[in-house]
């Protein structure tokens, strides 16, 4: 019997062209936060993920309590990967010392730092500390919609994504997934995922986002997309964390907020979605 699509899990018609627009980092700084919720309340973002062990997610957490409207999953995060301001596990250190730098903090995401950290990290101290970032979340009265990871796609490792994977089914959440191979395997258990992988903001230049950003639209395909995108306002703050790629995030804010976004949005026929329709499919299946 062949494998239902995602549009067809959904609930929508083959032909639609469905787009989540998740703001990845919120909690990382206040100047990514005060973004964030501006983009999800007033432009065309329509998720976000949460970073717990970063320095503001507790204005992120009252953003979200302030705002239950909006919906968020969240960012599970191994690395820190600023040289001025670093953060380290949810967890006690003494319960993941694998998941450590030398620093004391988290490994930065350099490729040899990333390097060591998949090599010594081991699974068990990984679902400790996501098991603690997920259940600060629940334990301030949120509720999520789905899991990703913050720079370690599909979780870095074979035995990480399954340990997530596990996770999202126990805890009711959806499950953010790049690799075609993993997208096509949660597809054919009737799981909906992006049927294209991620797009990552990162990889797009600012000062040529706005003409790329607007494009993208015009050839999305049918189907479920997703971006992950970083908006920032740009500030002294954000600046000062990232001298050289602020105007990344700075440009992704542009553009979510502007009125040429939302009127090439409503004039593609495009479906803005979040992960709680993912979710809804995601705990029908293992009900």
């Amino acid at each position: 019997m062949p494998a239902r699509s995602t549009n067809q899990m959904l609930g929508f018609p083959p032909d639609a062209r469905l787009l989540i627009i998740n703001a990845d980092d919120f909690g990382m700084t206040h100047a990514g936060n005060a973004a964030t919720v501006h983009t999800l309340q007033h432009g065309i973002a329509s998720s976000t993920t949460l970073m717990v062990p970063c320095p503001w997610s507790p204005g992120a957490i009252r953003m979200l309590r302030d705002h239950p409207e909006l919906p968020f999953g969240v960012h599970l995060t191994l690395s820190s990967e600023f040289t001025d301001c670093r953060w380290g596990p949810v967890a006690s250190k003494s319960a993941v010392p694998t998941l450590i730098g030398d620093s004391g903090y988290f490994f930065t995401d350099e490729p040899e730092q990333r390097q060591a950290l998949l090599a010594r990290a081991s699974v068990d101290e990984v679902e400790i500390e996501y098991r603690a970032q997920i259940e600060a979340v629940l334990n301030a009265q949120l509720r999520p919609t789905h899991l990703d990871w913050h720079c370690l796609p599909d979780g870095g490792r074979p035995d990480i994504f399954d340990l997530t994977l596990s996770l999202a089914r126990e805890y009711g959440l959806a499950l953010r997934v790049h690799d075609a191979s993993l997208t096509e395997q949660l597809q054919q258990k009737g799981l909906p995922t992006s049927d294209f992988g991620i797009l990552d903001s990162y990889g797009l230049k600012p000062e040529e986002k706005a003409e790329r950003y607007a494009q993208l639209l015009r050839d999305l395909p049918a189907g479920l997309s997703e971006w992950a995108v970083h908006p920032s306002l740009g500030d002294a703050e954000a600046q000062a964390l990232e001298p050289g790629t602020w105007r990344v995030r700075r440009a992704d804010y542009d553009f979510l907020i502007s009125p040429a976004a939302r009127e090439l949005v409503a004039a593609e026929g495009i479906v803005l979605l979040d992960y709680r329709a993912l979710q809804e499919a995601w705990r029908q299946h293992a009900s």
